[in-house]
């Protein structure tokens, strides 16, 4: 009869239960490894019999079939190491004690028997948690929030030897604490590289990007060189809330399975990839696919500086996440989910030579060049950002004597409007995000604001979308200003952000 153990494999950032089971059976002596098993696993069977070695395992000379259950699914990853060497020292009676009901087993194998984390291993963790996995062996793990994690108890070992003696009870070196890197931190102290503070100027732009943080919507900036649109996209984050728990294990979970650190998990990511960026880099993908940078902005900041120098099709590929908040990515191999709900920082000029409406340069281009270099971001790319901002170069003598407003002033309304936006909606939803139903149950119009709804969208040809997403920046407002209901002010503005940037050629037609 085959020993079974239990471990978790990984499709994304999904996990499922594998069934490890190892079987000797009279025949020439080797290891056969089955169930789809990729190169990395396959070489599982050196390294699982050298650590045994190590440990004077003595296994029989007989053949040793490892098979990973369910075999119709695809295993990528050497996290099975240590459920396959328990399960081989257990079917050749190296073994005598009981291995505890319902545990699983996490972690690579070196050659000399410890046990070694690997990419992936929280998302595995989390889905243990849902597979109702009573006990979990696993490699100690630093800057993880294990303890967050309830009904799993945490065993972790640094070698194989460890682990075998757990069964008998030999607690030697063996230990259930959480490392102390992990304890739970109460006050935790946020700080920024940048400050609204020493930013001069720009008081619509500001204005705007609180309104994008207070409610997740998406801001394309327009505007000549050095007017300031890459420094008020790098400073945004300053007034972003901190990540609740749930969303920072989802970050955590990314950066872990892409093999990424990021410095403080409590910050929202950020992410600017540069326009010469392949698609693959930006949506994700690979051989075995890994998160690309829409889901590494997962839950946080996706800038893309000169949207226009991107290729148009790269940029058509964010169309699904930008509105569904996930990416598919399907390879002959497998198809695999990742979340990529971000909030979009896009900024470009308004023309080649970038000087179009200055008031102090002269634009060069002509109107066929304007027009092209506009359409390289589509429609239904620009129809997807909500506030279109139009910024102009400032004056440094004029604006230097004003006082600014910090960051952490900005920060506690956008985090007191969130709030508000969580009661309303009972989940960690903002309005820009939330189902269309959920939004018109929470959200009525009277008749006057209602008629002015009609006569904008008859004036400027709005799509539903467009519609909507004013309806969403008018609620976002009334939240920022404490408002229970929607306020003809706030739907005023946020209809004159959504037309901010006309867009007009030299002839003064609008595109």
């Amino acid at each position: 009869m085959a020993t079974v153990i239990t471990s978790i494999g990984l499709k994304g950032m999904e996990g499922y239960r594998v069934q490890v089971e190892v079987q000797l059976i009279p025949g020439v002596e080797g290891v056969s490894i089955v169930g789809l098993p990729d190169a990395s696993v396959k070489e599982s069977k050196d390294r699982v019999m050298a650590a045994l070695y190590a440990n004077d395992c003595q296994v029989p000379d007989k053949k040793i079939i490892i098979n990973l259950s369910p075999a119709e699914q695809k295993k990528n990853s050497p996290i099975f190491d240590l459920a396959m060497a328990i399960g081989v020292m257990k079917e050749a009676g190296e073994i005598r004690y009981p291995i505890p009901d319902n545990a699983a087993f996490l972690g690579v194998l070196s050659l000399d028997g410890s046990v070694k984390p690997v990419d992936g291993m929280l998302p595995a963790i989390v889905a243990a948690k849902k597979e109702n996995i009573q006990i979990l062996y696993l490699p100690p793990m630093d800057d993880f929030p294990l303890q967050s994690i309830e009904g799993i108890e945490f065993r972790f070992a640094e070698t194989l030897q460890e682990v075998i003696e757990s069964f008998s009870g030999q607690l030697t070196t063996f230990s259930t604490a959480l490392p102390s890197s992990i304890e739970p931190t109460e006050d935790i102290t946020l700080t920024y590289d940048r400050d609204f503070q020493h930013v001069l100027g720009h008081k619509q732009a500001k204005r705007a990007l609180e309104i994008s943080a207070a409610g997740g919507h998406n801001v394309l900036m327009t505007g000549p060189p050095g007017c300031g649109k890459s420094l008020l996209a790098e400073t945004f984050s300053s007034i972003l809330p901190p990540l609740k728990q749930e969303s920072r294990f989802d970050v955590m979970s990314i950066y872990q399975l892409a093999g990424m650190s990021k410095e403080n998990f409590h910050t929202p990511p950020f992410r600017d990839p540069h326009h010469s960026a392949s698609a693959v880099s930006l949506i994700g993908g690979g051989a075995n696919p890994k998160p690309g940078e829409v889901s590494l902005a997962h839950r946080g900041v996706l800038f893309l500086d000169e949207m226009a120098e991107f290729p148009k099709r790269t940029l058509d590929m964010l169309r699904q996440p930008m509105e569904t908040g996930v990416v598919t990515i399907s390879r002959a191999a497998s198809t695999v989910t990742y979340p990529a709900q971000f909030l979009m920082l896009g900024a470009m000029n308004p023309c080649p030579c970038g000087y179009l409406g200055s008031r102090h340069f002269y634009c060069t281009c002509t109107a066929k060049q304007i027009t092209a270099y506009s359409n390289r971001v589509s429609g239904p790319i620009q129809d997807r950002m909500d506030i279109l901002l139009r910024l102009e170069a400032i004056s440094l003598d004029r604006e230097s004597a004003e006082t600014n407003e910090t960051s952490q002033t900005i920060r506690e309304r956008v985090i007191t409007a969130r709030e508000r936006q969580y009661k309303r909606f009972g989940s960690e939803v903002t309005n820009a995000i939330v189902a269309n139903e959920m939004l018109l149950a929470c959200t009525t119009l009277n008749e006057e604001q209602e008629k002015m709804m009609q006569q904008w969208t008859s004036k400027y040809n709005w799509s539903t979308r467009v519609q909507m997403k004013i309806l969403r920046l008018a609620r976002t407002i009334s939240d920022l200003s404490g408002e229970e209901a929607i306020t003809n002010e706030a739907i005023w503005e946020a209809v004159t952000m959504r037309r901010g940037q006309p867009g007009k050629t030299k002839k003064g037609m609008v595109r």
